[in-house]
């Protein structure tokens, strides 16, 4: 029970920490800051909760979140409404989520090894359409999905509100959740059992991309540019925000609460160093720790339930 309560703890015990810390954490537009920059990262981490959960893994996140991002931007950059621009990167999310799915399924190669090349090609296809440049000169009233409010709250907080809600509500309460846990807790065994696991885990990785395709437009909105070089490493920080948060690597554990939590301890986590004037290498060092940490943690609870 300790070791489930721990990332809440820990979250918790950092808050409180850094409002000791220092004077300027504890202000409404840091705080605000700190929602608006960890958003982004916590899209992305659903989605790959859902996918970690299925037994998968997808390293490609951070290539598809810029590839949705440039292509929802040159649409609108172009004279597009806005909601036909932020169809087409949601839309883009999918797509690449879906290729990754079935190369996955149908090819039955490793996800690491299917993900690991699909983030080069859909950084590659990045650079190419934009040559390397940025997109600009979008229309102002696109920064709302990233940095407007609503009743003084960012409103990218209730679009992860209810992004977090529906990745609930399909885990916990649809056939497509129960399946995922009975995949990634056994495949073998979940195919024998009868459901079909190859249609199930392509539809969970182009869920996980439609997430992942909504995390690009909130950042280039946020931005007010489309960057063909966004989102590099938001991979291990979407995977480190789930296991943080108690999912298993090994796949059939995971929340969406752990997610949320495990992703606000690391956005706390650079916040507070970017104020105390830590290194943002050591910065990195220290996340790279604590997913060692939790990894360990996880793996110590399940073989004292094992024995």
């Amino acid at each position: 029970m300790i070791q489930r309560l721990l990332p809440f703890l820990t979250l918790i015990a950092l808050f409180a920490g850094l409002s000791l810390a220092t004077p300027h954490f504890l202000t409404v537009v840091n705080l605000a800051a700190v929602i608006r920059q960890t958003a982004v990262i916590n899209i992305i981490a659903l989605g790959m909760t859902m996918v970690i959960i299925a037994g998968g893994i997808d390293l490609s996140v951070g290539s598809i979140m810029a590839l949705c991002g440039l292509l929802g931007a040159m649409t609108v950059g172009q004279g597009q409404p806005i909601l036909v621009g932020l169809a087409v990167g949601l839309l883009t999310g999918v797509a690449c989520g879906l290729v990754n799915g079935l190369l996955v399924t149908k090819l039955r190669i490793n996800p690491f090894i299917v993900t690991l090349g699909t983030l080069g090609i859909y950084r590659g296809v990045c650079l190419i359409i934009s040559g390397g440049l940025p997109i600009q000169n979008m229309p102002k009233g696109f920064a709302f999905l990233g940095e407007g409010a609503i009743l003084h709250i960012p409103f990218v907080l209730y679009v992860l509100f209810a992004c977090a809600a529906g990745v609930h509500m399909l885990l916990e309460h649809t056939r497509m959740g129960r399946y995922a846990f009975a995949i990634g807790s056994n495949a073998e065994a979940a195919f024998y059992a009868g459901i079909p696991v190859s249609f199930h885990v392509t539809a969970i990785y182009a869920a996980g991309g439609l997430l992942t395709g909504l995390a690009g437009m909130v950042e280039t909105s946020r931005l007010m540019t489309g960057q063909p070089t966004a989102g590099q490493g938001y991979e291990l920080q979407a995977i480190a925000a789930v296991v943080i948060g108690g999912g298993s690597l090994r796949g059939g554990e995971g929340s969406v609460v752990g997610t949320l939590i495990g992703a606000y301890i690391m956005g706390l986590l650079s916040n507070g160093s970017d104020l105390l004037g830590i290194s943002p290498y050591l910065q990195q060092a220290i996340i790279g720790a604590v997913i060692i940490l939790a990894v360990v943690l996880d793996e110590l609870r399940k073989r004292r339930m094992a024995a």
